[in-house]
């Protein structure tokens, strides 16, 4: 059945736009931009997330000698993101249309302020007709800020942006029952909530990208329990992303059906927070059960047996079980020095407000 959306939030992988040498492949570039011009002067807003810079990049410049993983990535990045954003403002002036670049890092997702700063440059980017064309700026990052590839990226964005479909373009058409070279495999059009995948998805990474299907599937599950559409399609297909709106019945692809549970912003950001954890709370099997039932609870110190890490007030934790599993992420109403002297307390107010959890 068709859906119609007004904002959407499409993520162009390396292997979509390079050859196999690594160069750009300008034609499918163009080709893409033609699309989303077509979609954009029908009314949808549209947010691009793409990859393609260091690849960009590694056809331009040749070394003068050998060059560790991080200066390599910052080198081509530098070079091939100015070559990237300059043919995409090229492509689209050709149909009229303004794009702005976003180039960002994993650090300005770990705070609230840097976050919603984020959010509205693209908000107002959105309101004046403007398409904003995102990307990790790794000039800057060095391995242990980096996102773990674009699909992240994405998946924050759209989240972010609160975006009513997440178009993830890959090299493959979605998500095999089965290797995807084998004659027998076929497509799974769509998964629902819970569905279990780990038989089906291989871990081998793409090989300009940093990712593989692996990470695409964790993403999209995430975005789809905070409602969103999330699609998974094959960006080296002719017409595909407005056949994927227009068309979303006969268009061959993978579809993560949303959950029906609306998701406030502030746990949308936390629930992408992971990576910024300072400490970890753990709860006691009460606490844990209580958790796992259909009450909005808050993480009260009576329910605490441990706290780990030296964390400060609204900084972000993990929430772990009685058996040590990771169960939630929440952001604390307290440092851990206060956690700690509350550790098992009645009356003490929540270490984690129930407005400021996320369980997964």
């Amino acid at each position: 059945m068709k859906q119609v959306f007004t904002r959407v939030a499409v993520k162009v992988g390396s292997n979509v736009l390079t050859r196999r040498d690594g160069t750009l492949d300008v034609t499918r570039m163009s080709a893409l931009v033609d699309q989303i011009a077509e979609l954009y002067k029908s009314g949808v807003e549209i947010i691009l997330i793409s990859s393609g810079a260091v690849a960009s990049g590694r056809s331009e410049v040749s070394p003068q000698k050998k060059l560790d993983s991080v200066d390599q990535r910052q080198l081509f990045s530098a070079v091939g993101q100015a070559k990237l954003i300059n043919r995409y403002y090229e492509l689209f002036r050709e149909h009229n249309i303004p794009v702005g670049q976003v180039l960002t890092t994993k650090e300005s997702f770990g705070t609230r302020r840097h976050y919603l700063n984020q959010k509205n440059c693209m908000t107002v980017m959105l309101a004046n007709g403007v398409i904003p064309i995102v990307n990790e700026n790794d000039t800057i990052s060095v391995s242990e800020l980096m996102f773990t590839d674009n699909d992240e990226l994405s998946g924050l964005i759209a989240s972010m942006m609160n975006v009513q479909a997440l178009i993830i373009l890959s090299n493959i058409n979605g998500i095999y029952n089965g290797s995807p070279s084998n004659p027998d495999s076929s497509v799974i059009r769509e998964i629902e909530h819970g569905k279990d995948l780990s038989n089906y998805i291989q871990a081998s990474k793409s090989s300009f990208g940093r990712g593989g299907m692996l990470t695409k599937t964790n993403i999209a599950r995430k975005v789809a329990d905070e409602g969103i559409t999330v699609i998974i399609a094959n960006g080296k297909r002719d017409n595909i992303l407005v056949d994927l709106l227009q068309h979303p019945d006969e268009t061959l692809c993978t579809r993560f059906i949303p959950s029906n549970e609306p998701v406030s912003s502030v746990k949308k950001w936390i629930a992408h927070s992971e990576g910024f954890a300072k400490g970890e709370i753990h709860i006691n099997k009460c606490a844990t059960e209580i958790l796992n039932s259909e009450n909005a609870v808050s993480i009260l110190p009576i329910g605490i047996t441990r706290i780990e890490g030296e964390f400060e007030k609204d900084d972000i934790v993990r929430i772990m079980d009685f058996q040590g599993n990771q169960v939630g992420i929440g952001k604390v109403n307290c440092d851990a020095k206060q956690a700690k002297e509350a550790i098992g307390k009645h009356g003490k107010k929540a270490v984690v407000h129930y407005d400021y959890l996320y369980i997964e």
